[in-house]
């Protein structure tokens, strides 16, 4: 055989090997799920981007968590994953509880105003003016603040900064300390440290030691090593610093001190065995974001989606600048159909239709660009559905939430305001 003739041969070969290689359509139409929520939408009226909850899988998973947590522990809703009051109020009637965690002042008095029964703990550390300015700016009512809110402190320094502003107020506050317990994000991470602290709160007349929050949620995204052993050395150093506190302070140790850990992708690790903690706190798997789509969180159900209205689809992939769309299309057959959305670049990836997935040329705000295969059928009006990637930013983006139940758009619950004012 001529050498000409093997070469030929040679790089047919490889092209057809090539093709083989080529992507496979994904391409398909939206579910009975998503062709009925698309119909509530509309008989609703919504023409706009919007967030929807899906009430009975919400409540399906608040079913989930009661039956990992029992009575083991106490839950604390992580409000700032389910930043909307109707919401927080429907977890808390669900789940029976009225433990709020709370991560910023102007929803915190938001929660003082509207759930005066809450107990609420503030879950990062806030700047010594939120503190002052919740203060100045709470009206009163029901919500005692020297027994249902605790302020987190990580430093000694923000502790003095605190116990200042006590003194100058003439206003008792309870403190609950932060912990290192291995993933540095904050907190006591020596004895020396801790003493300090409880011994400025035991002689304290205003700032009074409430308890420890040690948070270890990251350990099942650490790139090595075994979680539960992360999980098993989180633990040893709760223990420890509990049993460094309570030999200080004796009989001041407080009886109902509140002893935080978990999250949502660690809480189902303490489904077995004795822990040092007393309450975990959970708030994004009750939605789950695809960034909690863990092992750790498998029973749980996405039940939240954002849906946006097709401005524009085109039966081709255009490409700018270039006439690139047709040889781009024979290789890959995702890469047909061209949509505009109302609205995007959210922390979101597109869910429904399957198939579809965001353009690798521009990815305005405005009108965003989608690309599908010809087996998505999307036209104008039609509806695109995303799944967040995160709850706390994402929920805060649209205005009203939709509540979907029953196949029908039942409520819209508001979100918490920057400024309630």
């Amino acid at each position: 055989m001529k050498r000409r003739t093997l070469l030929l041969g040679g790089l047919a070969g490889a092209a057809g090997a090539g093709w083989l290689l080529r992507p496979s359509d994904q391409g398909g139409n939206h579910s009975e799920y998503f062709q009925a929520l698309s119909q509530a939408l509309d008989i609703h009226g919504r023409a706009r981007p919007t967030l929807v909850v899906d009430r009975e899988l919400l409540r399906a998973n608040i079913a989930t968590l009661k039956s990992h947590i029992k009575n083991r522990f106490a839950y604390r809703i992580v409000v700032k994953s389910l930043p909307s009051l109707p919401l927080v109020q429907e977890v808390m009637e669900h789940s029976g509880t009225d433990r709020l965690m709370l991560f910023h002042e102007p929803f915190l008095s938001q929660v003082a105003q509207t759930i005066p029964g809450a107990d609420v703990l503030m879950g990062k550390p806030q700047p010594v003016v939120a503190a002052r300015n919740f203060y100045g700016n709470f009206s009163g009512g029901d919500f005692d603040s020297t027994r249902q809110l605790r302020w987190l402190l990580d430093t000694p320094e923000r502790l003095d900064e605190y116990e200042a502003l006590a003194s100058e107020l003439n206003q008792p506050m309870l403190a609950v300390i932060e912990l290192d317990v291995g993933l540095h994000r904050g907190g006591v991470q020596t004895d020396e440290q801790l003493l300090y602290m409880l011994g400025r709160m035991r002689d304290s007349q205003y700032l009074k030691f409430a308890g420890f929050m040690g948070y270890e949620p990251h350990i099942v995204k650490m790139p090595f090593g075994d979680p539960m052993t992360y999980r098993d050395q989180a633990v040893q150093a709760y223990q420890y610093y509990i049993d460094v506190a309570k030999q200080f302070l004796g009989d001041q140790w407080p009886a109902d001190a509140v002893l935080n850990a978990a999250g949502s992708p660690t809480y189902q690790m303490y489904d077995e065995g004795d822990f040092p903690f007393n309450e975990l706190a959970v708030g994004s798997g009750l939605v789950k974001p695809t960034d909690f789509d863990l092992a750790t969180l498998a029973d749980h159900q996405p039940a939240s989606y954002i849906a946006t209205p097709v401005l524009k689809s085109l039966d081709t992939l255009q490409v700018p600048g270039l006439d690139l769309g047709p040889m781009i299309s024979s290789w890959d057959p995702n890469k047909e159909r061209t949509v505009y959305t109302y609205g995007g670049y959210w922390k979101a990836k597109p869910h429904s239709p399957p198939g579809l997935h965001h353009s690798f040329i521009s990815r305005p705000t405005n009108q965003d660009m989608f690309h599908g295969s010809s087996e998505v059928n999307l036209t104008p009006d039609d509806w695109v559905f995303l799944r967040p990637t995160q709850s706390e930013f994402v929920f805060l983006q649209f205005g009203d939430i939709a509540v979907l139940e029953n196949g029908q758009i039942t409520e819209n619950w508001p979100v918490f305001l920057e400024d309630p004012a």
